[in-house]
């Protein structure tokens, strides 16, 4: 099967619970705009903090879209989210919890923006504020604490080489001078030298790093407008899921209903092959072509049409059409019909059994061993090739066409559909 016959498939059935559907979108729908109702505005406030670097770069950095050099702007996102700098947020607001701070970074720039959401504009601005704030001064502080540290390290490491030096150099005035141990003494005492000088240049650097974490580019002002709820937020959020609910539970109960409404159902509920649909507007020949598969498909030469439901012949409005063909049609209403019959025919009418109806007279005509040749679905019409002859007190049973092999007191449909009716033309 293809995919356009898929789609057709799930159309029809979409269409066919239309009401269904239409309900659970509307009720989403609204059920979307009542929830933004319900909900309790909340705004937004945003600061933007230029983010600098302080102290030496670190080596562990790569150079990155989102790294400026020594910054690595993804952690500072992280460190200004941190339960460090909501803390020093808190004690700055004086409140016990802040409330959760959104930091994000444009691309390509060294900018964090620091959000935070409050039920009152003035309240959000204040707390973007506070973290924007507790920020730079927690950066501040972690760099002068990691320079100072920095510092103690080189200056400790340079008193050790210039305690070093000093041994070497007593060491060396009682050598001999021209001697091994004299210019390995020489030697060491120049190695030494270099290092203390690399490290008093490197401790007079860190000494004049100046520590500058940051600058605040712009402050955050209270809103005008509130960030949720969003219409086109909650009223699409609804609609798709009205959307959704709708086409299950219309699938669902698509599924659950067996009522015959389509000529599609008929072979999906019940397994039996449909020959043709007469509920749709007749192309030409196709009755023709009904008839030759129905003498084809007959294994025998009487055939009994089952309708379903039984009043398909009273409310039927067309007039029967002659079809030549070797076949006796039997209608069920004498109580040898079923015992004569070769075959099976069945009529359904869409719309007016359900699949479980079908089903029982499917196993009421295997009982009694006659096969199912196929099924012929209309709407309130029966299909022309099958004649409804006037009743007769002696045989109220009507045939398709005689062969010549008919039993005695049986008329041919033939001269029956010959009869005028009163009223019409000749």
């Amino acid at each position: 099967m293809s995919s356009g016959t898929d789609l057709d498939e799930h159309l029809s059935l979409l269409r066919r619970r239309w009401l269904l559907l239409v309900g659970c979108v509307v009720f989403g729908g609204t059920a979307g705009l009542a929830l933004m109702r319900l909900t309790p505005p909340t705004y937004t406030a945003t600061t933007q903090v230029l983010v600098l670097p302080v102290g030496p770069q670190e080596p562990g950095n790569q150079v990155t879209a989102r790294q400026r050099e020594p910054l690595n702007l993804d952690t500072e996102a992280q460190i200004a989210q941190s339960d460090v700098v909501a803390a020093r947020a808190a004690r700055a607001l004086g409140a016990a919890v802040p409330g959760p701070s959104e930091v994000s970074v444009p691309p390509n720039s060294a900018v964090l923006w620091i959000s935070a959401t409050a039920p009152e504009p003035a309240t959000a601005a204040a707390r973007s504020r506070a973290y924007a704030d507790a920020y730079l001064r927690n950066r501040r502080e972690s760099a002068l604490s990691a320079l100072t540290d920095q510092q103690q390290a080189v200056l400790g490491k340079l008193r050790q080489v210039n305690a070093s030096l000093d041994a070497l150099i007593k060491q060396l005035a009682a050598l001999p001078k021209g001697g091994p141990e004299h210019a390995i003494a020489t030697q060491r005492q120049s190695v030494l030298n270099r290092q203390a000088a690399s490290l008093t240049l490197k401790y007079d650097a860190l000494r004049t790093v100046a520590v500058s974490p940051g600058t605040i580019i712009s402050q955050a002002t209270p809103p005008s407008a509130p960030s949720s709820p969003s219409l086109p937020l909650h009223l699409g959020t609804g609609l798709m899921a009205g959307l959704l609910a709708g086409s299950a539970a219309a699938y669902a109960r698509d599924r659950f209903d067996t009522r015959l409404r389509t000529a599609a159902d008929v072979e999906r509920l019940t397994g039996l092959s449909v020959l043709t649909d007469l509920s749709s507007p007749r192309e030409p020949g196709v009755l023709h072509d009904l008839a030759s598969s129905v003498v084809a498909a007959c294994p025998g030469k009487r055939l009994l049409v089952k309708s379903l439901p039984a009043d398909l012949y009273s409310s039927s409005l067309s007039e029967p059409l002659a079809v030549s063909a070797p076949l006796t049609v039997l209608d069920g209403s004498e109580v040898r019909d079923l015992a004569r019959a070769d075959a099976a025919l069945l009529l359904v009418g869409l719309g007016k059994v359900t699949a479980q109806q079908v089903a029982a007279t499917v196993r009421h005509l295997g009982r009694h061993e006659v096969p199912i040749i196929g099924v012929v679905t209309a709407t309130d019409a029966v299909p022309s090739f099958v004649p409804l002859l006037e009743p007769r007190a002696h045989n109220p049973l009507g045939k398709l066409v005689a062969t010549g092999e008919l039993e005695p007191r049986e008329t041919t449909p033939m001269q029956a559909l010959h009869h005028p009716r009163p009223g019409k033309p000749t």
